[in-house]
């Protein structure tokens, strides 16, 4: 205890957490805030209290996922001029990766934006790191059938009739990039260890020097000298020493640059209590990769259209995903910021936190859709030269706004369903708005009635304006009190569980 109120007195440093553990009466007001009685302030003050604190955290968040979409975009850019099967391998080998490793390591672990923020504010700080390494175990667990695919993958290719070499490159690459999937899951734990404690900036200088590393040994162990040249292999094998780096420098930073009042020592309660974290991850899983799937269902539909059609797809594809990051890490500081108010137990200023977030993603969303419209006749010049490719993304464009504008509102919706523990909703309204709504719906407009392209983006947006009406009002009704009490129930578990392995210690020691 005294080396905790030792790190908590020290100065302040640029990995000092923005919200510490409640230890003290009023832990979360942070010093720049007003000493004014939470029940006296008003709503719209309140609000205006939150939106820099969301921003500010938001930030580092994005910066993190599109550096993170860099190293895995290197590799196709570094493999592009080798051989059009090399190409079309590494694109088909990052779609199997992605539909059968990446989406679900991402949706299960998403499952601690419930977990570790209400903790770290807790009067039990040290369950961040229980509960994380918890998840590693799990996550542990589940890497044995993602290896069984990816080592069985060419045949598995070859039963989808795609072309044999493509496949068997495809093949190659899974077995390369493999190297890295247990750092990639630690770094999707870690990352979340650090931003439940208010460290979003960590993970973000992390990737700000894996991401130029990975563009340099992408282009080093491809197109490099002829002892390190390895051609095709080099791409994956760079990724995933990158994923490999990326956890060094976590270790790093948590042992030497980080308080320890999150850590928990490694212990036999590590293997136990998984119930919640696998309950909580299946349904994560369900709330993340069911829309990451439903865009390669997208993506396999708009092949049938044609080459203009899944390159105007393409280049609509990528600003989309990217113009995502703003409200996708806009929903990750929500959940950190709303978990941390519940561990808290201030209910009323969580509620007006969700409510901040999604006016800032309304005002965002439309920014981006703005841009979307005033830019469309010269926005497809960023990708193509073809005049019909240019032509197509700007017709389609207005759709692609509106798309936008409704994504920011979902996204942030589900990442306050996150906070709440809510992620078989999220499973539910996404699966529900893209495979029984949106996809059908688009697929008949683009074949049965021959809209083509635009009908495939019209279903995308009727699905997320289901999933941002329902999401949001699923969200905002909730019983933000109990939310608390679901809180306090996790934590009394938790001593309950300590309890009842004191009393056995206890009795193995008697019957000694």
């Amino acid at each position: 205890m005294e080396n905790n109120l030792s790190t908590q007195n020290a100065l302040a440093s640029e990995a000092t957490p923005l919200l510490n553990p409640n230890h003290t009466a009023n832990p979360s007001r942070n010093a720049e805030e007003p000493s004014v009685p939470l029940d006296a302030e008003s709503p719209i003050q309140m609000i205006r209290e939150e939106l820099p604190i969301l921003i500010k955290s938001a930030i580092p968040v994005f910066g993190t996922h599109v550096l993170e979409y860099t190293v895995i975009v290197a590799s196709v850019v570094s493999i592009g001029h080798l051989s059009t099967n090399a190409l079309a391998a590494i694109a088909l080998g990052s779609m199997t990766a992605a539909v059968s490793g990446f989406s679900i390591i991402q949706g299960f672990t998403s499952a601690l934006d419930t977990l570790l923020p209400s903790a770290w504010t807790s009067s039990q700080p040290q369950l961040v790191g229980l509960w994380a390494q918890r998840m590693f175990v799990v996550m542990t667990v589940c890497l044995i059938p993602m290896y069984t695919v990816w080592f069985n993958a060419e045949p598995i290719l070859l039963a989808l009739k795609q072309d044999p070499e493509v496949a068997r490159l495809a093949a190659i690459y899974l077995r390369w990039v493999s190297l890295g999937l247990p750092a990639y899951v630690f770094n999707c734990v870690s990352r979340r260890y650090f931003q439940s404690q208010g460290l979003f900036s960590i993970p973000t200088r992390i990737i700000m020097f894996v991401a130029p590393l990975n563009a340099f040994l992408n282009y080093l162990l491809v197109w490099g000298p002829k002892p390190i040249h390895l051609g095709f292999i080099g791409a994956p094998l760079a990724t995933a020493i990158s994923f490999n780096v990326f956890s060094l420098l976590s270790i790093i930073y948590g042992i030497f640059f980080v308080p320890k009042t999150a850590w928990h020592p490694i212990s036999r309660k590590t293997f136990s209590g998984l119930g919640i974290i696998i309950r909580l991850g299946v349904s994560s899983v369900g709330q993340y990769a069911s829309e990451w799937w439903a865009w390669e269902l997208v993506a396999l539909g708009a092949s049938f259209l044609g080459p203009v059609a899944l390159a105007t797809q393409s280049v609509l594809l990528v600003s989309s995903s990217t113009t995502f990051q703003a409200p996708y890490a806009l929903s990750v500081a929500a959940s950190v910021r709303i978990g941390n108010l519940l561990g808290e137990k201030q209910a009323k200023r969580a509620n007006i936190a969700a409510v901040a977030a999604l006016l800032a993603a309304l005002v965002m969303a439309a920014l981006m859709s703005a841009m979307f419209i005033v830019f469309r006749n010269s926005w497809g010049y960023l990708f193509n030269d073809d005049p019909v490719v240019v032509k197509m993304v700007a017709d389609i464009l207005p759709l692609v706004a509106l798309f936008q504008f409704f994504d920011g509102g979902a996204t942030v919706a589900g990442g306050i369903l996150r906070a709440q523990g809510k992620q078989l909703t999220g499973a539910l309204l996404n699966f529900s708005a893209y495979y029984i709504i949106g996809i059908p719906f688009g697929m008949l407009l683009a074949f049965k009635f021959d809209v083509k392209l635009p009908g495939i983006w019209i279903g995308l947006a009727i699905s997320l304006l289901y999933c941002a009406v329902l999401g949001s009002w699923v969200a905002l009704r909730a019983d933000w009190e109990y939310e608390v009490v679901k809180v306090e129930r996790r934590l009394a578990e938790e001593r309950d569980r300590d309890q009842k392995a004191i009393t056995t210690e206890e009795v193995i020691e008697e019957s000694v």
